[in-house]
């Protein structure tokens, strides 16, 4: 099923950690120097110095604990627009049948996000390095295509929304929302010029503030609907499919998921990741559907910021949005330019990280804001094979244990691995069930035939620690 193997080529790229820092009340700015001089440097050695270890795996002295890693997830889980997701499925089903989308959704996406966790820590590779055993040196191209595309309409809706809001809160004339999307499209993108104890700092304060925000609002709402018993009464006006619900809850962190091995690896003990990720996608993620479902299903609006305001919360919804989505934006974007890096066999992550934003900013401008649940629902379908591709071949092809990335060798295509990914996402487009889970089991069943036709299963030598 695979073509003859070559030795597996060091990329001088960086392909993990998103970052962002923003210190709150500094005296000083030094944000010139600091883009100057990394600007100048080289990506390899910029990226050594921080210890982030793009190009191999993560070493037992560099590992982080449990709630470092916890805080940096739930940062990247409190996100604006699965509120607005959220708001959707409120407006769709009862307050009994939404929780209950909620729960399976978020269990389902988690358990993801926590199997590909536990792997990431055991090999202290990240998604991008691992594509590269179960699609090959160059078919691995496919995976860096596929999480580019996901991480670049994250970021184009992102950057549209702020724009937009802005200009609807504040009252501003609709002529400055372009500019203001120009603005912020390459604003953002500065922050993905550092490192991770910056995005711990920032989750530490932006989470707790994020969660108050959720809490002040759900009580309003409470209070407004007039408890229980009025919210119960409430009944749908926009119908939807259980299974098309679940997809969207799935959908809206499907490539966050995919891609939180470039924290999760980092995780001390295969525990402290799956910890760390059920807490982060379950609990995290899971609160941002609720809150957005239930003030939707009260003020029966899907616009959270609506909502807000509303709930006379419109100064505290601009402070939430822009905190918000300046900490997502940053390690989004990031995540384009290393994908875009790997796609093109490139060493220039800045200029890349600044073609992404560019065509992010494209993106928005072209009205990606209205895009985001046919969106949604695509990544739902698309990105879960990747991790089902991923975990068949680490635990069946490699029997739990991959070979030190440096000296491996590899095919230039892994054909089980693109074919047993094609047929999975197919499957879970076309399929009326629920997507991801479709998806997963397809290519990760195939996956396993295939390798299994082909007499590929066999256990790979052991030359890297737990």
């Amino acid at each position: 099923m695979q073509d003859e193997p070559r030795e597996l080529s060091a990329l001088p790229c960086p392909s993990s950690i998103s970052v962002l820092i923003v210190r709150i009340g500094m005296r000083r700015l030094y944000w010139p120097g600091i883009i100057r001089s990394r600007w100048n440097a080289g990506d390899q050695k910029t990226m050594a110095t921080q210890g982030e270890f793009s190009l191999s795996e993560v070493p037992a002295h560099e590992r982080k604990g449990a709630l470092s890693i916890t805080m940096v997830l739930l940062s990247f889980t409190f996100f604006t627009g699965t509120m607005f997701a959220g708001g959707k499925i409120g407006v769709a089903f009862r307050v009994v049948d939404t929780l209950w989308v909620a729960v399976v959704g978020n269990l389902l996406l988690a358990a993801y996000a926590a199997a590909l966790a536990f792997v990431a820590s055991r090999s202290g590779l990240n998604s991008v390095l691992m594509g590269r055993f179960c699609f090959g040196e160059v078919g691995s191209k496919l995976s860096d295509f596929l999480l580019g595309f996901a991480e670049l309409g994250w970021y184009a809706w992102g950057t549209a929304t702020v724009a937009i809001v802005l200009v609807k809160l504040l009252g501003w004339p609709a002529s400055v929302t372009t500019p203001l999307m120009v603005l912020f499209g390459f604003g953002f993108s500065i922050t993905a010029i550092v490192g991770y104890r910056g995005m711990d700092a920032l989750s530490r304060v932006s989470v707790p503030l994020m969660f108050a925000l959720l809490v002040v609002s759900m009580w309003i709402a409470t209070r407004d609907v007039g408890g229980w018993p009025g919210l119960a009464k409430i009944a749908p006006t926009q119908p939807m499919s259980f299974a098309a619900a679940v997809t969207m809850v799935f959908g809206t962190f499907a490539s966050g998921a995919t891609q939180a091995t470039n924290w999760t690896r980092l995780a001390k003990s295969g525990r402290a990741a799956v910890v760390a990720s059920m807490i982060g996608f379950f609990v995290g993620n899971g609160l941002m559907i609720v809150a957005g479902a239930y003030c939707a299903i009260v003020y029966q609006q899907s616009d959270i910021v609506e909502v807000m305001m509303l709930q006379g919360l419109s100064i505290a919804a601009v402070v939430m949005l822009c905190l918000n989505l300046w900490t997502i934006q940053g390690p989004t974007i990031y995540n384009v330019s290393a994908a875009a890096c790997h796609l093109l066999r490139s060493e220039r992550r800045r200029t890349l990280t600044l073609v992404g934003a560019a065509v992010g900013i494209v993106l928005a401008i072209g009205g990606m804001y209205e895009m985001l649940i046919p969106f949604l629902i695509l990544l739902g379908s698309i990105i879960p094979p990747v991790g089902g591709v991923i975990l068949a071949d680490f635990w069946y092809r490699h029997r739990g244990r991959y070979p030190a990335i440096a000296s491996a060798r590899l095919p230039r295509f892994n054909i089980a691995g693109l074919a047993a990914y094609a047929i999975g996402a197919a499957l879970a487009y076309a399929s009326p069930w629920i997507a991801p889970l479709v998806g997963i089991a397809a290519s990760s069943f195939c996956y396993i035939v295939f390798v299994q036709i082909a007499g590929r299963a066999v256990r790979a030598p052991s030359v890297q620690g737990e």
